[in-house]
């Protein structure tokens, strides 16, 4: 640590720097769905799924469909999220079959606010709900099933502070191509021309399912 920092290494400093939640922020956790929930579960084309072995090596990962494919109600306290074709490094699913404590972040653009879930996943290879999840006539390769222990809503600071869903703050361009990052730094054998070929919307979007 550098000599100058101020580490915070207990609860009690933690509490006396930030302060203590309004008891709204303490309460507002539930343990299973609403209707308002289901209906935004329905809607989200996008979250973030966090898990983390049994020593502690944490992992987040992305999960995308579109809104109606991506996340399965089962029931009040069950929710499933499909799987598709991926860079198989399954790092999140390596950490759940040894430590199945899962935090989930669903997303919908243009929205401040989130809807989080913290519970405990379990991995399911098929099962007949995955016929509810078929897109572009695929079904899921697999399904991550979440039981229920704390689901609530999320104020939206983070996103305003961060100007997300403000197209004037957006500046894609600013920072090398994929194919540039990936010639760069994961030292791929192809051409960069070949690369660019191969990330290119219309070309990247046949592997999607």
């Amino acid at each position: 640590m550098t000599p100058t920092w101020t580490e915070i290494s207990t609860v009690d400093e933690l509490v006396e720097l930030v302060g203590t939640p309004h008891e709204r922020a303490v309460t507002k956790g539930r343990p299973a769905l609403l209707e308002i929930d289901r209906e935004w579960l329905a809607a989200t084309p996008f979250c973030v799924v966090a898990t983390s072995d049994d020593s502690g090596s944490c992992d987040a990962s992305p999960k995308g469909d579109p809104a109606g494919s991506l996340v399965h109600v089962i029931d009040d306290k069950t929710i499933a999220i499909a799987e598709r074709p991926g860079n198989r490094r399954v790092d999140g699913y390596r950490n759940v079959l040894a430590n199945p404590h899962v935090g989930l972040n669903f997303l919908i653009p243009g929205r401040g606010d989130t809807l989080r879930i913290n519970g405990r996943a379990r991995l399911v290879s098929d099962a007949p709900f995955f016929d509810e999840m078929v897109v572009k006539g695929k079904r899921p390769i697999l399904a991550l099933v979440v039981d229920i222990d704390d689901i609530f809503f999320h104020c939206a600071k983070a996103f305003l502070r961060s100007g997300l869903w403000d197209p004037e703050t957006w500046n894609p361009d600013h920072l090398p191509k994929r194919a540039v990052i990936a010639k760069e730094v994961e030292k791929d054998a192809r051409t960069l021309a070949e690369m660019e070929d191969y990330y290119r919307t219309d070309t990247y979007s046949k592997f999607l399912y």
